[in-house]
This record gives C-alpha cells, structure tokens and sequence, in this order.
C-alpha cells in the first residue's frame, strides 16, 4: 500500500489498460453510422415514388367515381365510373392517400394492402367491382389494363364477376402433423430395475 505522499509508479501510454475501450466507441460509432446510413437509405428507396392517391366523389348524376393519380409514374386522372351505383348524397370530394395500413375508403371495402414498397399494391372492392391498382397496371374485375392518363372507365352492374370478391385468406403458421395426426412429444419412461 502507498502513503499519501506516495504515489504507484507511471506505467507508459502503451502499457496503461489490456482493454482498448477508445477501439471499441470508434468501432460502436461506425457500426451505428453504417446501420443508420443502410436503414434511411433504405426506407428512402421504398418510399420514393410516393402512395397512391385516390379522390372519390360523384358525377352530376350522383354516380360514383374514383380519380386515381400517381404522379411518380405518370399516372393522372384516370377514372372509375360505377354507372347505375349511389352512395351518400352528403360525399364530397374526399382524398385518400395510401401512404399507412388499414385506410377506409369512403365507399367499398379494402381487400388487401401491400405497402411495403411505394406506391405498393392496393385492392378495393367497390360496388361489387375488384379494383387492384399495381404499379404496372389497373387491374378491373381480373382484367389487366394499362395505365392511360385521363382514362374513364365505366363499370355497370352487369360488368361484376359472378363471385363477390374476398380478401385473402389469411395465412396459417405450419403445424407439425403427420398422416396419422399431431406429433406429440412424450418423456420415454425408463424401464426401473427390481
């Protein structure tokens, strides 16, 4: 033991710690840059073309209509017209942006979502019709059309497919089964020795 006065001996630079702890905050530092950078750099890239936006309002006549518009891909103004449909006399013009999970249109339902990447897949059931906006084409009643701008597409009663559509089913997680039924796991008794 040392008195007051006295103080342990110096060790040089190279010799003070076995544990390099400057080395590793450098490399913490760098390996939180590196994710961060990977991590915005990806979630730009999905994000880059922007949602779908679709407005849904009425003709003169009190049809509905539904106006698509992705400006990222040149898609403007093409338009949805369900001849012979009606919704609330109080819809006005409203905007949908499907930039989260689980938006509710003003009329129809939502059948499935993949938004994962911009401007994703999106899938309505509107009066009966199966509307899927992909980026590459609308699909209307399981016919693929290609993207026109101002586009007007009219839909009557007589153009729904036979079955209404369904949202997906969802998915089950694998079960461990075989032929004869479950597999079960029991504790093997050992035989006691008399």
């Amino acid at each position: 033991s040392y008195s007051r006065r006295e103080q342990p001996p110096r060790l040089p630079l190279c010799m003070k710690s076995d544990f390099p702890v400057r080395s590793i905050v450098v490399l913490f530092v760098a390996v939180l840059a590196c994710y961060l950078a990977a991590f915005y750099g990806w979630e730009h890239w999905q994000h880059r073309l922007g949602p779908w936006t679709l407005e849904f309002t009425q003709t003169e006549p009190g049809d509905p209509v539904v106006i698509i518009r992705q400006p990222s891909l040149g898609i403007a103004d093409a338009r949805l017209v369900f001849l012979g449909e009606s919704t609330s006399p109080l819809l006005t013009n409203a905007v949908i942006r499907f930039d989260q999970v689980r938006r509710t249109p003003p009329f129809g339902r939502m059948l499935y979502e993949d938004l994962r990447s911009f401007p994703g897949i999106v899938t309505l059931d509107l009066f009966g019709h199966e509307i899927e906006l992909r980026p590459r084409e609308l699909v209307v009643n399981g016919r693929a059309l290609s993207w026109q701008t101002n586009r007007v597409i009219a839909l009557r009663a007589a153009d729904k497919p036979a079955r209404p559509p369904q949202p997906p089913a969802p998915r089950r997680k694998a079960s461990r089964t075989t032929s004869a039924g479950p597999i079960c796991f029991a504790p093997r008794h050992r035989a006691s020795r008399a």
